[in-house]
């Protein structure tokens, strides 16, 4: 069964993904952390490999080549940070900074935060994005905040390219650390052909999606597995 109600929850973080430019981390990583604590954030570092990888190669025309390399300099220092996270702290806090996290990310969202795309915003927003993707898997927000002047297509290569790299070092880093098993690799395999479904879907029913609606309906799937997230740890 929660098997089953993972695959499911990573087709529409996927196909969220792909259409809207997030959804993956947000939606799938409450549920994930849920199902499975211990396959958190490496599962969903995995797929969002996989996703970003795709996407990419969609939208590659649009690649703002420099706006992604200066985010992944920025990157390095937050996947460190991140990792000594993982490495040092208990499964109860790592669990409730992600419910922060997401909170934190549906409250930006929501406002409209939108800072200019200088080098030194740019860089900073890799870090945190870092560190925040590597302790929970979820590093969109602070690229979405930066970048969120970029149209469709310039948005989604960007990020693709900006999370691909980034996961990779993510991963990179979690396994110096000793925090990745072959059990969760194995895991996270078995849950790509649901995200490529996902992806396969996105085309055909994102030109029928309103993008605002859809944008306010994954904020709620967010918000509702973090607060069953955090109910869990409280009782």
């Amino acid at each position: 069964m929660g098997f089953a109600v993972l695959c499911a929850v990573v087709l529409v973080g996927t196909l969220l993904q792909v259409t809207i430019g997030f959804g993956l981390g947000m939606i799938t990583a409450p549920v994930l952390a849920l199902v499975e604590p211990a396959l958190v954030p490496t599962v969903n570092l995995v797929l969002a490999c996989c996703v970003t990888a795709a996407v990419l190669v969609q939208d590659r025309a649009s690649l703002d080549v420099r706006g992604a390399g200066l985010a992944l300099a920025g990157r390095v220092p937050g996947v460190v940070a991140g990792a000594l996270l993982v490495a040092f702290l208990p499964a109860r806090p790592l669990a409730l900074l992600m419910v922060v996290t997401v909170v934190a990310g549906v409250a930006v969202t929501v406002y409209g935060f939108r800072p200019r795309a200088t080098r030194g915003a740019v860089v900073v927003a890799g870090a945190m994005s870092g560190m925040m993707a590597t302790t929970t898997s979820i590093g969109g927000p602070p690229m979405a905040m930066v970048w969120a002047r970029f149209a469709g297509p310039r948005l989604r290569s960007t990020m693709g390219a900006f999370f691909l790299v980034g996961s990779a070092m993510s991963l990179g880093a979690l396994t110096f650390a000793g925090s990745v098993q072959a059990a969760d690799l194995w895991y996270a395999l078995l849950l790509v052909p649901a995200a490529a479904v996902g992806f396969v879907l996105a085309r055909p029913i994102g030109r029928r999606l309103d993008v605002p609606r859809t944008r306010m309906a994954a904020m709620a799937l967010s918000l509702t597995g973090a607060a069953l997230l955090a109910v869990q740890q409280f009782t």
